[in-house]
């Protein structure tokens, strides 16, 4: 702890509970609540007293900002930023997110922040203006070959890849003139995202007309689309999936011209069946100044009745049952899980 003008700052940790209790009571006042995957707070407080509040979560994002009205205006913000800056370069981030209200845009952009996207309640901004247009403009240096007028796309987690997930990007692949596919690059699955990619990039080596390509913080991340890694939850928050989904629209799709988006049919998990509901209307009926993208649910892959889910496989590779799970997965994942055979 330590004195900063007429503030008194402190980094709270997780476990200090009297002290995460008086941060949720305060982000409630200012209609908030406490984020998710937060590694710690930081806290500005007169005599005692939380006057303002941010916390920084998993990946370098700003998140929970909330100021006193009473203090606003007196260059607190840039304070506060200032301090939660240093503290995600002290973590080893340095490539930020900022998740704020939209009335803070200003304020935040004169803090150094650029903005990406906006929902009705929340925007998301970043602490560089080169990122994500790098991103983009390295995208279509690998697709300005690519002909065609009917050019698709897959975004899957592949945790591992099934043949539910081969028949998706087959079916894909034989609609389209070109299939781009993304595998999620968070490693918070259950194998990591090497063994990921590869199983992916093994499983569909057979298809001619499909670039393989690493997720990024743009497409279905923690900074874009947590309510996708805490399945436990149920929830979607639909201010994610709108930025989330709204990113690509805005900014992913126009680069590699995709003008469609393959998904399967989600019976066991609420939260991406609720996330392709949003994704019909981001992309099919939502008024932008960007091109819509057609949506095409493709019918799960089933076995004896039972859709193909990686879940599914997990369960049966850490019961050791592999005459069952050699059904569900293709001869490359089946060799990997073999290999990694648990005793």
């Amino acid at each position: 702890m330590n004195k900063n003008g007429n503030f008194e700052i402190e980094e709270v940790y997780l476990n200090d509970n009297k002290k995460i209790n008086s941060i949720e009571k305060f982000l409630y006042k200012n209609d908030l609540k406490l984020g998710e995957e937060i590694i710690k707070y930081l806290t500005f407080s007169v005599e005692g007293e939380i006057v303002a509040t941010g916390a920084i979560a998993e990946g370098g994002i700003i998140k929970c900002v909330a100021i006193d009205p009473y203090y606003r205006g007196e260059g607190i913000v840039l304070k506060l930023f200032t301090e939660l800056t240093h503290l995600c370069f002290d973590l080893g981030f340095k490539d930020l997110f900022v998740y704020t209200k939209p009335e803070n845009e200003r304020i935040f952009k004169d803090c150094g922040c650029f903005k990406i996207e906006s929902s009705s309640d929340v925007i998301l901004m970043e602490n560089s203006k080169d990122l994500l247009s790098n991103y983009c403009n390295d995208l279509k240096d690998i697709s300005k070959e690519i002909k065609g007028k009917k050019i698709g796309s897959v975004v899957l987690n592949a945790d591992p890849f099934t043949l539910g997930h081969q028949f998706l990007i087959e079916s894909a692949a034989s609609l389209c003139d070109w299939l781009h596919v993304f595998v999620v690059k968070e490693d918070s699955a259950f194998f990591s995202y090497e063994d990921r990619f590869n199983l992916v990039k093994k499983g569909i080596s057979h298809l001619d007309n499909v670039t393989l390509y690493e997720g990024s913080r743009y497409i279905i991340s923690k900074a874009t689309f947590p309510s996708y890694f805490l399945k436990s939850e149920k929830i979607l928050d639909n201010n994610y999936a709108e930025l989330d989904l709204k990113i690509f629209r805005h900014y992913i799709a126009p680069s590699l011209n995709i003008t469609n988006r393959f998904v399967g049919t989600e019976p066991k998990s609420p939260i991406t069946n609720k996330y392709n509901q949003e994704m019909k209307y981001w992309f099919e009926e939502a008024k932008m100044d960007y091109p819509k993208i057609k949506v095409s649910i493709i019918e799960r892959k089933t076995i004896n009745g039972e859709p193909i889910s990686a879940s599914r496989v997990r369960e049966l590779f850490k019961n050791n049952e592999f005459d069952k799970l050699k059904l569900y997965v293709p001869k490359t994942t089946y060799n990997f899980l073999l290999e990694n055979k648990k005793n």
